[in-house]
């Protein structure tokens, strides 16, 4: 027995708990957000991730 939902299930979710009056286009991007949001929430809990100054360090070497 699968105790994880499959990928089609959660999307399948996802868009029933969206307005009914969204385009394609707009359930296209709230679905790339969503993943986005969940995939930079997961490398946060796995401590993958640039402290602030370890990011202003970074800026400054692009901005050369």
């Amino acid at each position: 027995m699968n105790i994880m939902p499959s990928v089609k299930n959660a999307v399948i979710d996802f868009i029933k708990n969206l307005p009914d009056d969204l385009t394609v286009e707009e359930i296209a991007y709230k679905l790339y957000l969503d993943e986005r949001i969940n995939k930079a929430q997961k490398q946060m809990k796995e401590g993958n991730y640039l402290t602030h100054e370890e990011a202003k360090e970074r800026l400054k070497k692009w901005l050369i």
